[in-house]
């Protein structure tokens, strides 16, 4: 007995393994284009459950669905209410793997027919290059998931008879509620629904449970997803506590619905074919499963809006809701949390070059607002450092370069605009510095407005320009200064203070033109940056 119950274990272990290699491939496969079309896809309540549950069904991973509607709502690409349909329709998503269970692991028994494709999958790994490694790690996992059934049901068989329905709760009231608690506990020792459902298929396959009983822990399995939504929500953003507490208002109540749906659903079946909740009690489960969940999303999208506003009203926004929006749940998804990089780091721009602004016409600008900035700097810093890539993920390789690079021309701008605002203010007041602080002030305003209008090739010309411009100026404003101190027109100081104020200027125009380079490279869509021009190798000391 002890060798079949570790042939049981081992089978489920089989199981979750081949769900994590089989989801990881299915995510590096096809994860970028699931992510761009859910974004897309997802407009109203309605299309995003219908979005939520094909992109589930095809990732078989209702968190890759559920962190990516959270990032597209952190990146204003989504409203939380549309998310709400997403979240609701990755549910629903998640019965398909019941379904393939059912069919082909326990009706068609295929485990063994698929050894060889567990192979197939390991040298497509081993030799493939770019998307096909992940492939290999599709297929490798897709064969272990029914591998693992097949061990489940030869683990199972052998306490055929000796484990009956009659060892576990009954099939009345106080039972339900224990068998669900069994559910639920399944599922947040398994951390995977999937594979609780898995095991109850396969335990009421084999007469080992009832199908009542083996329902009534399919729904504690799907309440019990919510313990580890809610876990993933500490310290999280606001829109990922948000949508982690929706889960689990949605899944609480949906399982309530689904317990009072169980004795009509048991009724209406044995009515329309009679025994088949012994006969066939793994199809019957997959249906209830598939059913309740159907319903649920049915009965809560007409509500979506109201549902929203109250959790928008339970979880208020925080301080800073601008970096608030990088959630540390977004880094298993490396291009969402890239998204949502670019979109702080170009308002951070936009900031930091009205700031510029204000020094070269003489005003100071707020201290305050210089300090946030600096403060949301360093954030985006920490956050940029988890981010981790595979070497196949050219695309957000060069956007997480263009990030950091990016990072670290905004901090040196910050630098000068609070360490050393003196000197710009001094511009209009050096009588050499006015006609080319003016024509670089010109040259600011049109990338900024470039910038807000999205018109990334103009900034980088226009500030680009620029910054040649001052290079190519400076020595000589340098000269016309020492001139004037030599000519007794300005003293010793004055000239000193003219100077700095030169190469302040130099270093600003300069930081400028990379800012707009860099943030080229920032787009979801990229085909890389473009070169280097000759000046970056020759850069200013900042």
């Amino acid at each position: 007995m002890t060798t079949d119950l570790f042939q049981l274990l081992g089978g489920l272990g089989l199981f979750l393994v081949g769900m994590i290699v089989m989801t990881d491939g299915l995510q590096g496969l096809a994860g970028g284009f699931m992510n761009r079309a859910l974004g897309r896809l997802a407009g109203g309540p309605w299309r995003g459950a219908a979005t939520g549950t094909v992109t589930t069904a095809i990732l078989q991973s209702s968190s890759a669905t559920t962190v990516a509607a959270v990032g597209f709502v952190s990146a204003g690409l989504l409203t939380f209410t549309q998310a709400l349909g997403v979240i609701f329709g990755a549910n629903l998503g998640t019965t398909v793997t019941g379904w393939l269970v059912a069919l082909l692991g326990l009706k068609l028994q295929i485990g063994n027919l698929l050894l060889p494709l567990i192979l197939v999958g390991a040298l497509v790994r081993l030799f493939g290059r770019g998307r096909l490694r992940h492939l290999g790690f599709a297929l490798a996992g897709f064969g272990l998931v029914f591998v693992g059934i097949g061990e489940l049901q030869d683990g199972m068989a052998a306490y055929q008879g000796i484990v009956t329905p009659a060892h576990f709760p009954p099939n009345d009231l106080s039972g339900r509620l224990q068998l669900i608690l069994i559910g639920i506990a399944v599922t947040v020792v398994t951390q995977s629904s999937s594979a609780g459902v898995a095991t109850a298929l396969t335990a009421v396959h084999a007469g080992a449970i009832s199908f009542e009983q083996a329902a009534a822990m399919v729904i504690g399995m799907d309440v019990g997803t919510t313990v580890t939504a809610a876990l993933a929500t500490l310290g999280g953003s606001v829109e990922t506590r948000r949508t982690g507490y929706s889960h689990v208002v949605y899944n609480v109540l949906t399982g309530i619905g689904a317990f009072l749906l169980l004795t009509p659903y048991t009724a209406l079946v044995e009515s329309i074919a009679p025994a088949s909740t012994r006969l066939d009690a793994e199809l019957v489960l997959v249906g209830f499963h598939s059913l309740f969940n159907l319903l649920g999303v049915l009965l809560i999208l007409p509500f979506a809006g109201a549902f929203g506003s109250l959790m928008c009203r339970l979880v208020p926004e925080p301080a800073d809701p601008l970096v608030d929006r990088l959630d540390r749940q977004l880094l298993s998804t490396p291009g969402v949390a890239l998204d949502n990089v670019a979109l702080v780091l170009e308002q951070l721009t936009d900031t930091l070059l009205d700031s510029v602004a204000e020094l070269v016409r003489g005003r100071q600008p707020a201290p305050g607002g210089l300090r946030q900035v600096a403060r949301r700097l360093d954030t985006v810093h920490a956050f940029v450092d988890r981010i981790h890539l595979h070497p196949g993920q050219a695309g957000d390789w060069r956007r997480l370069t263009a990030a950091i690079n990016l990072l670290d021309h905004l901090q040196r701008l910050h630098e000068r605009c609070d360490e050393e605002p003196e000197r710009g203010l001094r511009l209009q007041q050096t009588a050499l510095l006015v006609g080319p602080s003016q024509r670089f002030l010109l040259a600011l305003q049109a990338t900024t407005t470039a910038l807000r209008a999205h018109d990334r090739d103009r900034a980088a010309s226009v500030s680009g320009d620029a910054s040649a411009q001052m290079r190519d100026q400076a020595q000589g404003l340098r000269a016309g200064i020492m001139a004037e101190v030599a000519g007794g027109h300005v003293d010793v100081p004055g000239g000193t203070r003219g100077l700095e104020s030169v190469r302040w200027l130099r270093r600003v125009s300069y930081h400028v033109g990379r800012v707009a380079h860099y943030t080229k490279g920032l787009g979801p869509v990229n085909d890389g940056l473009p070169g280097l021009p000759a000046q970056e190798l020759s850069s200013p000391n900042a």
